[in-house]
């Protein structure tokens, strides 16, 4: 009889996931009813977002149920087929988990693809998936930046951050970001081509409200926010007149057992400026749009992709801890 492995969750995380939370486990495939498909799962994504999902607590997804395999984006092959949508052999992308089989279903959220138009099945889980998009449209639709205009990346070292700082350039805005640690600062202006960086380690408030000043003297036109804390609150105290923050993410917030918040929101009053969160799946229907201008610029060598791979299901703790601890080097991806 064949098996898969799954890594389930064993308990909610209280604050900082370990490894107890987690166990891994090996079970028989499920039997194929019509319309079904079996998913050989090569890559699952690793994001920030699936510690949210772990808990439960209202948000845009259900939380993850104890016992079940913890939800992931994946790319793989299809290994079994009771659907003639989705034959042997097809390339799919969809919502499963990190398991080394996905059980597919007729307008599930799982769709095929074809690894010859990219580089590696990988930058579907990177430029061309959930985290391409949410760069792509969250700095061009909710961030709607003008030429000549300044940009504010916090997180901009990781796999959207550095994205969102590359389309700032392409669409011909000044781009600043906020990373932790001298290697990554480098790696901003070095090989994403950020106009200047921050390195936010060890700093107050005050001190990186100062340092944001000194390189936008006369404010910042768009915040792109990724980690929230100090790095939100001192990007609001250096807003320009009608500027805009999209909010995608407030990873420093995700473990604690208790929010922080922001402190300096009175400053949107200040400079009538706005906030909006950014969902990327409320861009679904214009995936494509978007994933065709992303190809077209990661093809014509405009936009600088980098992915960590970390190989084996067995070291999908370590690998989803990384992202907390910013020791990945890019796009956070298991090889399953």
């Amino acid at each position: 009889m064949k098996t898969r492995k799954r890594f389930t969750l064993a308990r909610r995380p209280a604050g900082t996931p370990v490894a107890a939370d987690f166990r891994l486990v090996q079970e028989a495939f499920p039997e194929l009813e019509e319309g079904q498909f079996l998913i050989e799962n090569r890559y699952a994504s690793l994001d920030p977002a699936i510690r949210g999902w772990l808990d439960d607590a209202p948000s845009y997804m259900p939380p993850v149920p104890l016992g079940e395999a913890v939800r992931a984006t994946t790319v793989g092959v299809v290994a079994q087929s009771r659907n003639p949508d989705f034959p042997v052999g097809q390339w799919v992308l969809g919502l499963n988990a990190i398991e080394t089989h996905s059980l597919g279903v007729a307008g599930g959220f799982t769709g095929p693809i074809d690894p010859m138009i990219v580089p590696s099945p990988t930058n579907f889980l990177s430029v061309l998936g959930a985290v391409g998009m949410t760069a792509y449209f969250g700095l061009l639709e909710v961030g709607q930046p003008r030429p000549g205009e300044t940009l504010l990346v916090s997180g901009a070292a990781g796999a959207v951050g550095s994205l969102v700082g590359q389309i700032g350039k392409l669409k011909g805005l000044r781009a600043i970001g906020i990373a932790g640690g001298a290697e990554k600062c480098r790696r901003l202006t070095e090989r994403y081509g950020f106009d200047a960086a921050i390195d936010y380690r060890g700093k107050t408030v005050d001190q990186l409200e100062a340092e944001i000043r000194a390189l936008a003297p006369d404010g910042v036109d768009v915040v792109f926010e990724n980690v929230g804390g100090a790095c939100l609150d001192a990007a609001l105290m250096n807003l320009r007149h009608g500027s805009r923050v999209a909010l995608c993410g407030l990873i420093s917030e995700y473990n604690s057992p208790e929010k922080i918040g922001a402190r300096n929101l009175w400053q949107l009053i200040v400079h009538s400026a706005r906030i909006e969160g950014l969902l990327v799946r409320d861009y679904l229907p214009r995936f494509a749009e978007g994933g065709a201008q992303m190809a077209e610029w990661v093809m014509a060598g405009k936009l600088v992709i980098d992915e960590h791979v970390d190989e084996g299901i067995e070291k999908a703790f370590p690998a989803f801890m990384r992202l907390f601890e910013g020791s990945n080097d890019g796009k956070m991806i298991l090889k399953l």
